[in-house]
């Protein structure tokens, strides 16, 4: 046996032996859907069909919203915001990954609206510096995972101590699965420091307790509010981005809204700018309505043409580049997503020369690239700056103290999302620029425009065609909001389906398993090997043999700036179908 073999065998039975607590398969955020057990078949053969089948798993969420509406904890939850914000508390939103994504759009909507809103309320300056969101990794997270830093508790204990919580702040600690160990460590630092700490999460309160002890030991603890939104399996097998992370961002988006509205109401403000205090009852009323919009028959037509045409620019080995103004925030988390979903390139830094090009990015229309962070934020980005003595205090596992990642504003700036022309992009064999929202012409909007076609996605009411070669829009109502929660609700709900449904028909997906995943944490690994488990038949154990030997293989590739697979369907193919030697 090779070294690198018995190497990557010592790492399976190390994860075998000593991490039992992130084998979490038995959660309902990492169960198979029945509504979309033989989605890729679908799309292979309808791209429509395929993209409703993914959209009726949304409909998911109406029917849990009375429940969650109806928790005393959601009711404490708007009388935490309001209180902090009568008192000149603050307010910090927590997560890790998607929820980390989630945390940041959340403080980014809170600054645009009391900067649009000075003129009208007395403390607006004072109060856009009260929300802080901390993902796990810091801003630079944003684009990519930092690897490790979800397993530990420890290290979301620095980051929101570093953050400044203080007694009497509001802590919202947002996990999907309700087990991220970074989430659950705010949310003891928060109550250590004397914080009203909330717990969102999207699994049934007693499946966690039953299966796993970290979340069961937050459940139990009285001081902690605890936020269930559970709804039930994603669309597809494990991917929290969407049923989950669209629960969150509605149910938390509607507390703080409700809170903002109280705020503007008490000083006499007008009900404009989407002020005005609504029931959660307007809430589901609108969500539902939207999901309907969204599926109708010319909606779904439009969203399928667009899974079309980018399917047709990756397979002639083209690149995808989307723009946007208000929603670029939006736009990135989706394309930062995708990577690790479907094991694609990530982002790739400026003077990188090595790694393959990401098969989408994001870029600004308006602004170069350190005054597009700015702006897509409503301030300056945080990156992190700990050393190899903040690894040590924290305990971090020794290659990260030997070797702490660079996770800087300067890191941060060499992700050019700026208007900056960018050859790499416009070189490729085939070349897409999509506006998103707005009026403007993408050509017009990057300076030395040089993409082979263009396109646009509009949604809401009925715009005018804008001079693309494909126009998509799809019309929807957009209720006024505080934090224009509806338009973030909406593209992200669009994006999603339209992402999905993308790489569903490029091969990512077997039925609803996403077995083109990146195994970067501890969870993904566990649910690796379950899918090398559930597509091979073969043992869990053996499952996650074969899937370490993987990733030290592709490890070694990528190296080499190749365009490598994902180590979960390398290990698949190496298995066969049911012919694992070691099957059951």
């Amino acid at each position: 046996m090779n070294t690198a073999m018995s190497n990557a065998h010592d790492k399976a039975r190390e994860f075998l032996e000593r991490e039992k607590a992130f084998r979490v398969g038995q959660l309902l955020t990492e169960s198979s859907h029945l509504k979309t057990q033989r989605l890729s078949q679908t799309m292979e053969t309808d791209t429509q069909a395929g993209v409703r089948l993914l959209q009726s798993v949304d409909e998911d969420i109406p029917a849990a919203l009375p429940r969650v509406f109806a928790q005393d904890s959601f009711h404490q939850l708007v009388e935490a915001f309001g209180a902090a914000m009568r008192a000149g508390r603050r307010i910090y939103f927590t997560g890790c990954g998607a929820t980390g994504r989630l945390s940041i759009l959340l403080e980014a909507a809170w600054r645009r609206f009391w900067r649009e809103v000075r003129p009208h309320h007395a403390d607006a300056a004072a109060m856009e510096n009260r929300c802080f969101s901390v993902m796990a990794g810091g801003d630079f997270a944003l684009i990519k995972s930092v690897e490790g830093f979800e397993d530990f508790p420890a290290f979301g204990r620095h980051q929101l101590k570093e953050a400044g919580v203080q007694r009497d702040d509001v802590v919202v600690a947002i996990t999907e699965g309700g087990e991220t160990s970074f989430v659950i460590g705010t949310a003891w630092q928060g109550l250590e420091a004397g914080a009203h700490v909330f717990f969102v999460y999207n699994n049934p309160s007693d499946l966690l307790r039953r299966h796993v002890q970290r979340s069961r030991e937050v459940l139990e603890e009285p001081r902690i509010h605890k936020l269930d939104l559970a709804t039930g399996p994603m669309a597809i097998t494990g991917s929290t981005r969407m049923q989950a992370t669209t629960t969150e961002l509605l149910v938390v988006g509607a507390a703080l809204e409700t809170a903002i509205g109280h705020a503007c109401a008490s000083v006499g403000m007008a009900p404009e700018s989407g002020v005005a205090v609504r029931p959660v009852q307007e809430h589901c009323r609108h969500f539902e309505k939207l999901l309907n919009q969204l599926s109708g028959r010319k909606a779904v037509a439009a969203i399928a043409r667009m899974v079309e045409l980018e399917e047709q620019v990756y397979r002639s080995h083209g690149l995808v580049t989307y723009i946007a103004d208000s929603l670029l925030l939006d736009i990135l988390t989706d394309t930062t997503e995708r990577a690790p979903t479907f094991m694609l390139p990530p982002f790739r830094k400026e003077g990188d020369t090595i790694s393959p090009v990401s098969w989408s990015f994001v870029k600004s229309p308006h602004h170069p690239t350190r005054q597009a962070w700015a702006d897509m934020l409503q301030r300056e980005p945080r990156g992190l700056t700990w050393g190899p003595e903040t690894y040590r205090q924290l305990n971090a596992p020794l290659p990260l103290q030997a070797n702490p990642p660079k996770l800087d504003n300067e890191e941060i700036y060499r992700f050019r999302i700026g208007n900056e022309p960018d050859p790499s992009r416009t070189n490729a064999a085939d070349s897409l620029l999509v506006s998103v929202g707005g009026g403007f012409n993408p050509q017009s909007a990057i300076r030395n425009p040089q993409y082979r076609r263009t396109a646009a996605i509009t949604f809401g009411p009925a715009v005018e065609p804008v001079g693309v070669d494909e126009h998509t829009h799809i019309c929807c109502d957009l209720p006024a909001s505080a934090l224009r929660l509806w338009e973030h609700l909406a593209i992200k709900l669009i994006l999603n389906t339209l992402s999905t449904a993308t790489m569903v028909r490029m091969g990512r997906v077997i039925g609803n398993a996403m077995v083109w995943v990146s195994p970067s944490n501890k969870k993904l690994i566990d649910r690796g090997c379950r899918l090398i488990a559930q597509q091979t038949g073969c043992t869990y154990e053996y499952a996650c043999e074969v899937l370490h030997e993987a990733i030290e293989e592709i490890g070694r590739r990528a190296q080499t700036g190749e365009e490598v697979p994902s180590p979960v369907a390398l290990a698949i193919e190496r298995i066969g179908t049911n012919k694992g030697e070691k099957a059951t």
